[in-house]
């Protein structure tokens, strides 16, 4: 087994805040994550959309498109008005060959709303929630069908938050529906990362390593910060610089044969901590962890 390290742009540049990083070029964030080591990036606001267009730019800088998010509005939405919206990013990703879309419900969440604490979050019953499950098993299947797996991504301040939500989720949806863990959210969530992996391995597809800087996430939960207030005081950072540590998470990869992406993300102030720099410390740590637990790394 061997796995491929990428990175998130939204160090360089928040496309929930724009004035963070808001005059970071497209070309210095792809330049910059090359020559930090990655051979992966996800997508982002500044991506062109056209695979014409996207493709000459990632090969310029030797990347790979890994994956990018898709917020869905399935709680309002029927399954078919969804999958018309996805229309655009779904053959941007097949043309350019993502191994998936990260999936997250955003309808009713709190999380890019400065006023709202994370504990006015927004939740559903439990007829709402099979309601909620068939749809997604729907989207699942048909994206499974179009070569580009769903990988749902619980999400601080939205209705899959925990790791009991994700649990239900995964118990409750068809197979076709995977799973994007995101360590810095199980953390902040206050759920295990460990156990996910372990009883969900079979549907974990996609992994982003986000680190959690204790004492902000202490403050931020013992004050209920908003989401965005969280971030911007320092909760999250790249692995390396943070509480978790990833051997014994990757120890259950090896074990479970993972062979997807680790991708290095942490929403933080490019201001103030410097992208490029944070990058190459997510990709040390990252490599000397991979080898201590003797996982490859793919180099393309």
């Amino acid at each position: 087994m061997s796995v491929k390290l990428g990175v998130a742009p939204i160090a360089w540049s928040n496309d929930d805040m724009p004035e963070l990083g808001g005059d970071t070029t497209l070309e210095q964030c792809l330049s910059e994550a090359s020559q930090a080591g990655y051979i992966g990036i996800e997508s982002g606001g500044k991506f062109p959309k056209k695979s014409s267009e996207l493709i000459p730019k990632l090969k310029e800088f030797n990347l790979n498109l890994c994956s990018g998010w898709y917020g869905a509005n399935l709680r309002k939405n029927s399954v078919q008005e969804e999958r018309k919206a996805i229309q655009e990013q779904l053959t941007l990703f097949k043309d350019c060959k993502s191994p998936c879309i990260v999936f997250a419900e955003v309808s009713g969440s709190i999380q890019g709303d400065p006023n709202k604490k994370l504990s006015t979050r927004p939740q559903m019953d439990n007829d709402e929630w099979k309601s909620f499950c068939k749809k997604i098993s729907e989207m699942g299947k048909y994206l499974e069908d179009e070569g580009m797996p769903l990988a749902y991504h619980h999400h601080m301040g939205t209705v899959i938050e925990t790791q009991k939500d994700t649990e239900r989720l995964m118990e409750n949806t068809h197979e076709s529906v995977k799973l994007t863990l995101d360590t810095g959210h199980m953390l902040f969530a206050q759920g295990d990362s460990k156990k996910i992996i372990n009883d969900f391995c079979e549907r974990l597809k996609h992994v982003h390593c986000k680190d959690i800087r204790e004492n902000v996430l202490e403050k931020s939960l013992k004050n209920d910060y908003s989401f965005r207030q969280a971030f911007l005081e320092g909760a999250f950072t790249v692995p390396g610089d943070g509480c978790i540590n990833y051997k014994p998470l990757f120890d259950i990869l090896k074990q479970k044969n993972y062979s997807g992406w680790l991708v290095v993300e942490a929403e933080q102030d490019p201001a103030k901590a410097n992208p490029f720099e944070y990058a190459k410390i997510g990709y040390k740590y990252l490599t000397k962890t991979l080898t201590a637990s003797k996982i490859d790394l793919s180099i393309n």
